[in-house]
């Protein structure tokens, strides 16, 4: 039991950053975590962790076993919750991670709906658009879009999101309205830069069902789209957002449809590769009930929202 402690005392202090961390998280004095990593280092006859006044650190031995140990603790938590599996109220901590974007505009919304259906349900919420991991990061579901799913993970859909090409009516006003994708090289294209891969959103196109993607002109680039709506809704030029961002903004007037339906362009143009949104967990035994409760209020209010899903 000495060694599970210690174990576990180590694990959380390297993934939290320091030992006051790690004992706050595993509800224990900092001074009772110190002892227990010191404990194993003394059974496993070697440092783990370098130690200064500033900066908590793993030695080469400490990295080694930290790649053989770290999967433990998370094992016996599944052990825990598969034992309480057995009863059917969610109940618990229930970390979330989600992209900034979809998290913000989406999933945080929802959030208060089922924290009041399940008061035993503690949530945490990570907003981030780096690929979390479940095992280290302690993440009980990530939403993630189709580019970011993993083969060790459960994927379960949520929603597919038509992707939109929009702008200000101030700048539509200024530089004039693109009559076809390829008029695009000649505007100020905005686009994003995915955070994870560093790659640029690509922008295609179908036209009379054939894939193609125009060359545009990329103005302006940041790696965060709300960042690229406030700049759009400035006149700074043409973006291409999700429709969860977008739909608000075109009711307010503030945004206006460039291809599409519903833009008075050319109809037999539209944009393609919208994105499929997915809730993950690491496997089967580990749908406890608050993770299914949670991926089921997902799915049943997203369920229809976008009419071009």
């Amino acid at each position: 039991m000495d060694t599970l402690r210690g174990i576990e005392s180590f694990i959380r202090s390297v993934e939290e950053g320091s030992i006051a961390a790690a004992a706050r998280r595993l509800g224990i004095t900092p001074a009772a975590a110190s002892q227990n990593i010191a404990r194993l280092e003394r059974d496993l006859g070697t440092r783990l962790l370098q130690r200064t006044t500033r900066k908590l650190g793993m030695t080469e031995s400490g990295r080694v076993y930290f790649d053989r140990v770290r999967h433990i603790v998370h094992d016996l938590e599944l052990a825990a919750t598969a034992i309480s599996s057995l009863q059917d109220t969610p109940r618990g901590p229930l970390k979330i991670a989600a992209s900034v974007a979809f998290g913000r505009h989406v999933v945080a919304p929802l959030v208060p709906a089922f924290a009041a259906r399940y008061p035993e349900v503690d949530i945490e919420l990570v907003i981030t658009d780096r690929v979390t991991d479940h095992i280290a990061e302690g993440i009980d579901v990530s939403v993630r879009f189709a580019d970011q799913l993993e083969p060790s993970l459960v994927a379960r859909k949520l929603a597919t999101v038509p992707m939109m090409i929009c702008a200000s009516p101030d700048y539509i006003a200024r530089k004039g309205r693109p009559a076809r994708p390829e008029d695009l090289i000649h505007h100020d294209c905005l686009i994003y830069r995915f955070a994870a891969h560093g790659r640029l959103f690509r922008w295609t196109f179908l036209r009379d069902g054939l894939l193609f993607e125009p060359e545009v002109h990329a103005r302006i680039v940041s790696n965060d789209i709300d960042t690229l709506t406030e700049m759009t809704m400035a006149g700074a030029g043409i973006a291409r957002l999700g429709a969860f961002i977008v739909e608000p903004l075109l009711k307010r007037g503030l945004l206006v449809p460039l291809f599409g339906p519903s833009s008075g362009a050319d109809t037999a143009i539209t944009g393609h590769a919208p994105f499929d949104f997915y809730a993950c967990y690491l496997d089967r035994h580990a749908q406890t009930p608050k993770i299914r409760a949670f991926i089921d209020h997902m799915v049943q209010n997203l369920k229809g929202r976008w009419s071009g899903a």
